[in-house]
């Protein structure tokens, strides 16, 4: 009896490894693979080295045993009103909200770091991550806070791009982009990001690969990616095969800057200075640790980094929808809140869903709503 329970054991062990290595080899969600030309290209970018993307300035992350067992200990007790009490309810709109307009810069947000964008009659994605759990299976992840996003994907009327900040699974989701696909006309990604998008099936015609600093012209606006100071990677053996960074997108009218996930540094006055000023920043603010302090910002760091790019307003974003830090989920908003008035930067918090017009000579959302949650 004792031989045949471990034999049975020994079985589920094998099992749970074929299971687990079948899930890493084929499913989709890990993206592609980077042939021989791919890594020649990425070794002219200047900041490829050994196999990997690196930063601006040195990085360093503390991977060691010790630390990670802490953090898992951490992330087992769990934080106080880590997510809201209840769902919260997005404001809806339809796709004849989203009326092209020549005249008016529009933004709509999604919760996390994805929003809508209208500008020059653009309708212009920002990290669609749409689906319940930002990790590669369900079972690997906490849901969503929003049962319901503001407008369902196939609701969408076409999309003129999709612009990527780098693949994490809260960035970069393959069911997404799946539904997404024969809607949009072009995707702008860092550079090594296109090979996911090849190996979904992604025509080569409609991928646009940047490095940091690459301008493109692009209907009428100007796409720029911009550094930030990250990482990137999708599975176990891909850490920093890709690139990372910020974009800027520079209309007729409007020039707006999207931060992209990253930890402070002189990048934010660089840009800034080449760039700037900007109607709208979107800063990352959320999922901020002191261990990580160096890839993701604090939120006072968050405000500092918007003054330094010389925004006139604005807008937190990497917060409201996901829980994937220890800290409580309306931490980053009251903290960076506070953090924008002292230093006397102009601060918008729309509601998940609120469409709000970007302009000099409109009051732009300032609701306390997480309060109700």
């Amino acid at each position: 009896m004792l031989k045949k329970f471990f034999l049975f054991l020994f079985g589920i062990i094998v099992l749970i490894f074929v299971f687990i290595y079948g899930f890493l080899t084929f499913s989709p969600q890990f993206g592609g693979t980077h042939s021989e030309e791919d890594i020649q290209r990425y070794k002219k970018t200047g900041h490829y080295q050994d196999g990997e993307f690196f930063n601006l300035i040195e990085t360093n992350m503390d991977m060691s045993f010790a630390n990670i067992w802490e953090t898992m200990k951490e992330f087992a007790e769990g934080v106080q009103n880590d997510r809201p009490s209840k769902d919260i309810p997005p404001i809806k709109i339809t796709a004849e909200d989203i009326q092209k307009n020549d005249s008016l810069t529009k933004v709509t947000w999604f919760g996390h770091s994805a929003f809508l964008l209208e500008i020059d009659n653009k309708n212009i994605l920002v990290d669609p991550m749409f689906g319940q759990v930002a990790a590669p299976h369900p079972w690997l992840g906490q849901p969503r806070y929003s049962k319901n996003l503001p407008i369902e994907i196939d609701e969408m009327p076409a999309i003129d791009a999709v612009i990527i900040s780098h693949d994490h699974y809260d960035h970069l989701d393959y069911e997404s982009i799946e539904k997404l696909k024969d809607k949009v006309s072009a995707f702008f990604v860092p550079i090594g990001v296109g090979a996911h998008f090849r190996a979904w099936g992604i025509p080569e015609s409609k991928i646009h690969e940047m490095n940091w600093w690459d301008t493109q012209e692009y209907k009428e606006l100007r796409m720029v990616f911009t550094p930030s100071r990250h990482f990137s990677g999708r599975g176990i053996t891909d850490r920093n095969k890709t690139l990372w960074g910020s974009w800027i997108v520079k209309g007729k009218h409007q020039n707006i800057y999207f931060s992209g996930d990253g930890g402070y540094a002189d990048h934010f006055k660089e840009i800034g200075e080449k760039y700037g000023p900007f109607d709208l920043a979107l800063m990352e603010c959320g999922q901020y640790n002191s261990k990580w302090a160096l890839i993701h910002m604090m939120p006072e760091e968050s405000a500092k980094g918007a003054v330094d790019l010389n925004a006139k307003v604005m807008m937190p974003v990497h917060w409201g929808a996901f829980t994937l830090a220890l800290h409580s989920w309306t931490d980053p908003v009251v903290r960076v809140t506070k953090a924008a008035k002292s230093l006397g930067m102009p601060i918008t918090t729309p509601q998940i869903g609120e469409t709000f017009v970007v302009s000099d000579s409109v009051t732009y959302p300032a609701h306390r709503w997480w309060e109700a949650y």
